[in-house]
C-alpha cells in the first residue's frame, strides 16, 4: 500500500511539473537589466539611465531626447551605481558609489562636457548621504558627511564647479536627516533622542538663527522613519513659508500628512490620510526614507501623496495632476509612478509598476498628452509567464490582521504545492505588491510563495508597529507559522514540503523558525542573517550609535542582558534545528559581520547538522554584483530542488563570481 501511495505522489508531482511554464533562465532574472532608472535633464533636452558598461557594471548613460549620441559617462567597476541624479545645472550628473559593499559611499560628479569624474567627498572612511539639490540653485549641492565625527552627519555645501566644500550645519549628535526650505536654506531636521527614544522635528528661522524643537513625538507614537539613520518625517515646507508638512501619528493610529505651524508646531490641517495605512515612504537607499509626496517643481505645492495598504495608490491634491495620471493609466497598466520631470514641468518620465511584470518606463508630454514607451526594465522577461502576487489579509493566532502576499506558479492549480515562506528583513520593513525577481524565481520553479507582514512591519499604523515590540525572534516568527497554517488549511501548501527563506533579519527569522518549529520546515535559506543579536549590536556601524536605543526598546537589550540574548538569538538553539540550511554571507558586511555568521556555521557542524556555507569576498550586506547573485541563486535552486522537489535549471560555475564554499 505504501508503495502505491509513493507512486501516486510521484505521478502527481510529474503532472504538476508538466503544467508549469518554461523555466526562466537565472541570467534573465538576476542578471543586469538592459536599462533602468531613466531621468530627464533639467532643461528637458537629454535623457539618462543606468545600464551595464563593457565590464558589465551598471553605470550612467546619457543621450539626446530622441536617443541620439547615447554614451556611457561613468566607468565604475565592481559594485553597480545604485543612485544618481542630474545636477541642477544640467552639466553634471551626481552619483553615490562605495567599495565592495563597505557602505561608505562617496559623492561623485561627472562633467558631461569634459567627461571628467570628480570625487566631491574624497575623505577616507567618510560616508556621504542625504544629498539635496535645488533647480533654483544650480551651482551647488548639499550632502551629509560624518567627517568631523564618525558618529554624526553634519551638512556641507559643495560647489559643483570648483569642488569647494563648506560646513552648512553641525549635527548635535541626534539628527537623522536635514531638509531645506524653498530657498535651499537648511531650516529643518528629523532627530532621534537616543536617551529618551523621542523623535523631534527641529527647525530654525534662518541660517543664522538657533535651532529649536518644533514637534516632539514620544517613542510609542513615532513612525519608523523617525527612528532610523537617514530617516525623515519631513515632507517639505509649505509654499506659504509659515508651515511645515510632516508625517505624524501623534493623534491618530495611522501616519497622516499634516500641516503644522512653523512657530509653535500646532497641527493646522490634515493634508492626506488613509484609515487603513500610513503615508507610504520612499526608501531611496543611502539617501534615506522620506514620505512619498509629489511636489510641484516650481511652486513647491504638494500635489499627491502615496498610500499602500494591500496595493499602492495616490491621494491627489492637485486636480491637474490627477487628470494626467488618469490619462496615463488608460494606456499603461499598473501603479503609475512619476520618476522624473523637467523644470518646465512639461516632460515627465513615468513608470508603470505591477508585481507580475518588470517596470516599463514612458515619456509623457503634458501639453500634447502623448505617452511614448521608453523601455521595459527587463524586456527579456516578456516572453515568459510571470505570476502576479495575490494580496490577502491573514489573521494571526491572536486575531491580528496581517497584510500578506501569495504568489502561485503560473498555469498550476495552487493545491498541495511546496511552499516557501519568504520573510522580509528589517524587521521594521514590509512586503508590497511589487515586482521582485526572487519571488518570480521561486514561483517559476514550482513553489507557492507566501510573504507575511508580521507584527512590527511598517506602514500599517502605530498599533501594528508597536505590536512587534520585544517580539523579534519570538511573536514575529510565530506570525510566519500562522501564515504557514493558513496555507496548509487552504490546501495550498503540502505540509511536508515547507521552507523558510529570507535576508538580513529575514535570515535571522529563518534560523529561528527552523529552531522553534523543526516539525514544520523541510529546509531553510539564510541570506546574511545575524545569529547572535549581542554581536550585531556591538559590531554595528559607528553612525548607528544613537539609534541603538530604538533597537533595545523594540528588540530587547541583547548586548546587556545575556539571558535575553540567549533567548532570541539562533546561535544558542542550534540543537533544535534538524532541517538542512544554506547560508550566504558577504565578507565585507558591515552590519551582519562574518564574525556573526562563522560561529553559527561552526555550531551547526559541531552538532552534525547539514549546512552549506558560501561567502562572497567582495560583497557587503546583500549581494550587489550580478555574477554573485547568479552564483548564489543557482545554489538556492539546487538546494530547494533537493529538499522540496521543485524544478531547477542546472547549476553552473559563474565567471567572475567571488564565491567560496567554507
Amino acid at each position: 500500500m505504501k508503495r502505491f501511495c509513493l507512486v501516486g505522489l510521484f505521478l502527481s508531482f510529474c503532472s504538476t511539473q508538466a503544467e508549469l511554464p518554461p523555466l526562466i533562465p537565472r541570467e534573465i532574472l538576476f542578471g543586469n537589466p538592459a536599462r533602468t532608472d531613466p531621468k530627464v535633464s533639467p532643461d528637458g533636452s537629454q535623457l539618462s539611465w543606468l545600464a551595464p558598461n563593457e565590464n558589465n557594471t551598471l553605470n550612467i548613460w546619457t543621450s539626446a531626447l530622441d536617443g541620439g549620441n547615447a554614451h556611457c559617462v561613468t566607468d565604475e567597476t565592481g559594485d553597480p551605481i545604485e543612485w544618481y541624479t542630474w545636477a541642477p545645472d544640467g552639466k553634471h550628473v551626481l552619483y553615490l558609489h562605495d567599495n565592495a559593499g563597505d557602505e561608505i559611499p562617496h559623492l561623485f560628479s561627472a562633467d558631461l562636457t569634459s567627461g571628467n569624474v570628480r570625487d566631491l567627498t574624497p575623505f577616507r572612511g567618510v560616508r556621504a548621504q542625504n544629498v539635496l539639490t535645488d533647480p533654483r540653485h544650480p551651482e551647488s549641492s548639499l550632502v551629509a558627511l560624518n567627517l568631523r565625527d564618525r558618529n554624526a552627519f553634519d551638512m556641507y555645501r559643495v560647489n559643483l564647479e570648483t569642488g569647494a566644500i563648506t560646513l552648512e550645519a553641525t549635527n548635535p549628535g541626534d539628527v537623522l536627516t536635514w531638509k531645506t526650505d524653498n530657498d535651499f536654506v537648511l531650516r529643518a531636521a528629523t532627530a532621534f533622542d537616543g536617551k529618551t527614544g523621542r523623535t523631534i522635528i527641529r527647525v530654525r528661522d534662518a541660517a543664522d538663527k538657533p535651532w529649536r524643537d518644533l514637534v516632539v513625538m514620544p517613542f510609542e507614537r513615532s513612525l519608523f522613519a523617525g527612528e532610523v539613520v537617514n530617516g525623515s518625517l519631513i515632507a517639505g515646507f509649505d509654499p506659504d513659508g509659515k508651515s511645515l508638512l510632516i508625517d505624524s501619528a501623534l493623534h491618530s493610529d495611522k501616519g497622516r500628512l499634516m500641516r503644522v505651524g512653523l512657530q509653535d508646531g500646532h497641527e493646522l490641517a490634515t493634508i492626506a490620510e488613509d484609515p487603513q495605512c500610513d503615508v507610504a515612504f520612499v526608501d531611496v537607499g543611502r539617501l534615506g526614507m522620506t514620505p512619498s509626496v509629489i511636489f510641484h517643481p516650481v511652486t513647491d505645492a504638494p500635489q499627491a501623496v502615496e498610500f499602500n495598504y494591500t496595493t499602492p495608490h495616490w491621494f491627489f491634491i492637485d486636480p491637474k495632476l490627477k487628470s494626467d495620471f488618469e490619462h496615463i493609466s488608460r494606456e499603461a497598466p499598473g501603479f503609475i509612478d512619476l520618476v522624473s520631470r523637467d523644470n518646465a514641468d512639461r516632460l515627465w518620465i513615468v513608470a508603470s509598476r505591477r508585481s507580475g511584470a518588470s517596470a516599463t518606463y514612458y515619456t509623457f508630454d503634458r501639453e500634447t498628452k502623448k505617452l511614448s514607451e521608453l523601455f521595459t526594465e527587463n524586456h527579456a522577461l516578456a516572453k515568459f509567464a510571470l505570476a502576479p502576487k495575490k494580496p490577502i489579509v491573514l489573521k494571526a493566532r491572536d486575531g491580528l490582521e496581517m497584510v500578506s502576499y501569495l504568489t502561485s506558479p503560473s498555469g498550476v492549480e495552487p493545491k498541495k504545492l511546496p511552499l516557501v515562506l519568504l520573510i522580509h528583513g528589517g524587521p521594521w520593513d514590509r512586503d508590497s505588491d511589487d515586482y521582485e525577481p526572487e519571488t518570480q524565481f521561486l514561483a517559476n520553479r514550482g513553489y507557492a510563495v507566501l510573504q507575511v507582514n508580521y507584527r512590527g512591519s511598517t506602514g500599517f499604523g502605530i498599533k501594528f508597529f508597536n505590536a512587534g515590540n520585544l517580539q523579534v525572534g519570538l511573536g514575529m516568527v510565530e506570525d510566519i507559522f500562522d501564515g504557514a497554517r493558513w496555507a496548509i488549511d487552504q490546501g495550498i501548501a503540502d505540509p511536508k514540503r515547507i521552507a523558510a527563506m529570507g535576508g538580513s533579519m529575514g535570515g535571522f527569522a529563518t534560523l529561528r523558525a527552523l529552531e522553534m518549529r523543526p516539525d514544520l520546515f523541510r529546509c531553510g535559506v539564510d541570506e546574511f542573517g545575524p545569529a547572535d543579536e549581542a554581536v550585531s549590536f556591538r559590531s554595528s556601524p559607528k553612525y548607528w550609535s544613537n539609534i541603538l536605543e530604538r533597537w533595545r526598546r523594540r528588540a530587547g537589550d541583547a548586548d546587556h542582558d545575556e539571558n535575553w540574548n540567549r533567548k532570541i538569538s539562533p546561535l544558542y538553539h542550534v540543537d533544535a534545528i534538524s532541517a538542512p540550511l544554506l547560508i550566504g554571507q558577504g565578507k565585507n558586511d558591515p552590519r551582519v559581520t562574518i564574525a556573526n555568521a562563522d560561529p553559527m556555521v561552526a555550531a551547526l557542524r559541531k552538532a552534525r547538522r547539514e549546512v552549506i556555507y558560501v561567502v562572497y569576498s567582495d560583497e557587503g550586506h546583500g549581494f550587489a554584483r550580478p555574477q554573485n547573485e547568479l552564483d548564489f541563486y543557482g545554489r538556492v535552486e539546487e538546494f530547494l530542488a533537493k529538499n522540496l522537489g521543485g524544478r531547477a535549471e542546472p547549476w553552473k560555475k559563474i565567471a567572475g563570481t567571488t564565491a567560496e564554499l567554507k
